[in-house]
């Protein structure tokens, strides 16, 4: 199993590898006199979400103006303040009206974020978005239950296969139970776990997000592909979205 190349260390290493990049901006970017596209059936753009060739899940219009792609990961505490600070509006303003279609790529940075992200991805195209949502709005919690274990009970974790860690990880982590429920079924969950395939579909999502993109953390952004520089931040990421829906 590939896998192997991710091994537990401990429980400081959630606090690692996050862009650390968050100074504020000074421009509001170009005003955006783009029209709505509207949704088909009278519908709503964030109701349609569909997997990418890649391994993201894909909200919104598929052939909007302005392709955005978030590489993001479950236990970094930048990427769940980009959640709480812009998430919402970024749906409402551009990807609800059609103009940005918004891809959530995993990039997983250890064994805690691989165990809360098999659990995300496990539902699918309908329930991604929302229970990664949820997981980033309760982040400091399951974190939390992780951290507060003792020190043998993380070594044990170590002498476990990739699976068995997993599992042993989402039991210690209460992420069972909180994946349950919100739509994944606990026999579900554990298949999900012990996805063999899924897992080092997870780990190539990372090596192709450094050897294409040579991202320096997360989160992090391409916009129609390229990547924007020094953005970590809703307030710095609108303008850069405007001005790619006013050129």
């Amino acid at each position: 199993m590939r896998i192997s190349v991710l091994f537990l260390a401990s429980a400081a290493l959630l606090a690692t590898a996050c862009n650390a990049e968050k100074s504020a901006s000074n421009s509001s970017g170009a005003e955006v006199a783009a029209a709505p596209v509207p949704a088909p059936n009278n519908g709503d753009w964030s109701t349609i979400v569909k997997k990418s060739a890649e391994g993201g899940f894909v909200m919104g219009n598929p052939n909007a103006k302005v392709k955005l792609v978030e590489f993001g990961s479950l236990t970094c505490p930048h990427c769940a303040e980009f959640e709480h600070q812009g998430a919402q509006a970024l749906v409402d303003n551009y990807v609800k009206k059609g103009l940005v279609s918004w891809e959530f790529r995993n990039y997983v940075r250890d064994p805690f974020d691989m165990t809360a992200t098999l659990l995300a991805r496990c539902g699918g195209e309908a329930s991604f978005f929302g229970l990664t949502r949820n997981l980033f709005a309760d982040q400091k919690d399951w974190i939390g239950k992780v951290q507060a274990a003792d020190q043998a009970t993380i070594q044990n974790l170590q002498t476990m296969s990739p699976a068995q860690q997993f599992s042993a990880i989402a039991d210690l982590a209460g992420l069972k139970q909180y994946a349950s429920m919100r739509g994944v079924p606990r026999a579900k969950g554990d298949q999900c776990l012990a996805d063999e395939a899924e897992i080092n579909k997870l780990v190539q999502m990372n090596t192709d997000a450094g050897t294409t993109y040579n991202i320096p953390g997360t989160p992090s952004f391409l916009i129609n592909g390229s990547l924007v520089e020094q953005t970590a931040t809703w307030e710095k990421l609108e303008p850069a979205i405007k001005d790619a829906l006013a050129s």
